[in-house]
């Protein structure tokens, strides 16, 4: 699952997510294309097994999509949950995380993990983002909460 969150005033959520209390919350899935299933957020056991997505990776796109929906930058955080195998353009990856980032996004890029545990991912790509400031971490959606929050206290 891929998705970011953006701080709203005067938004009260009428979908709650657990941990996430009052927020705008978007969720965008990719492959080679980009889905919003933010009407769906409600549902999650559909949303998880409804949407089929199958063939390539295109991160830049995703990125490039998520920065149009983006109002409020310094009030966003945007969670990349992935194995940074780009199939489009690695360049417009670094690019456009860049380009988040200097807008004042946060960036958190969360890894795929194997199915034993392990983290599986491009760790080029992964470590050229880490420069440019968005923290490249993998754990447990027990963990998840903990490494999010320590990821945006970082950025103060």
């Amino acid at each position: 699952m891929r998705f970011f969150c953006q701080a709203e005033d005067g938004i009260r959520e009428l979908v709650r997510s657990r941990g996430l209390g009052d927020v705008y919350k978007r969720q965008v899935l990719f492959d080679s294309t980009v889905v919003d299933v933010t009407d769906q957020l409600a549902d999650p056991v559909e949303l998880l097994f409804g949407v089929r997505l199958g063939g390539g990776t295109n991160i830049d796109r995703a990125l490039s999509y998520a920065r149009g929906a983006i109002a409020r930058p310094r009030d966003t955080v945007v969670v990349l949950i992935t194995d940074l195998f780009e199939g489009g353009s690695r360049e417009g990856v670094v690019r456009q995380v860049g380009e988040l980032i200097a807008d004042g996004v946060a960036v958190l890029v969360l890894l795929a993990l194997n199915d034993q545990g392990a983290p599986r991912y491009e760790a080029t790509l992964a470590q050229q983002l880490a420069d440019l400031g968005a923290p490249a971490v993998a754990c447990t959606p027990e963990s998840f909460a903990e490494v999010l929050g320590e990821a945006l206290r970082g950025r103060r």
